[in-house]
């Protein structure tokens, strides 16, 4: 099962970091990601396999979101079925 993960705050260290360590002793795959800086403003959406995750999607969603309050970001997890939905034109 896959799941969109995005990221979004002013730019700092440690974000990349923090999100993909999280995700990664979670047992959890990144796919593809992107990012970019535009004025100080970070954004990330990462593609990522949740089939093996060591966590339900509710519980790693509540502690993405706890890190992001930590990293001064703001991060979310969705079901890529649900985040497709939500972005068709």
């Amino acid at each position: 099962m896959r799941a969109v993960v995005t990221v979004m705050g002013s730019d700092k260290p440690g974000i990349i970091a923090g999100t993909s360590t999280l995700l990664a002793n979670n047992k959890v795959n990144i796919l593809d990601i992107t990012q970019t800086i535009v004025r100080g403003i970070f954004t990330m959406v990462m593609l990522v396999d949740i089939e093996n995750s060591k966590m339900e999607l509710a519980d790693l969603s509540e502690s993405l979101k706890a890190l992001g309050t930590e990293l001064g970001v703001e991060i979310r997890i969705q079901h890529e079925d649900i985040f497709n939905s939500m972005h068709r034109i």
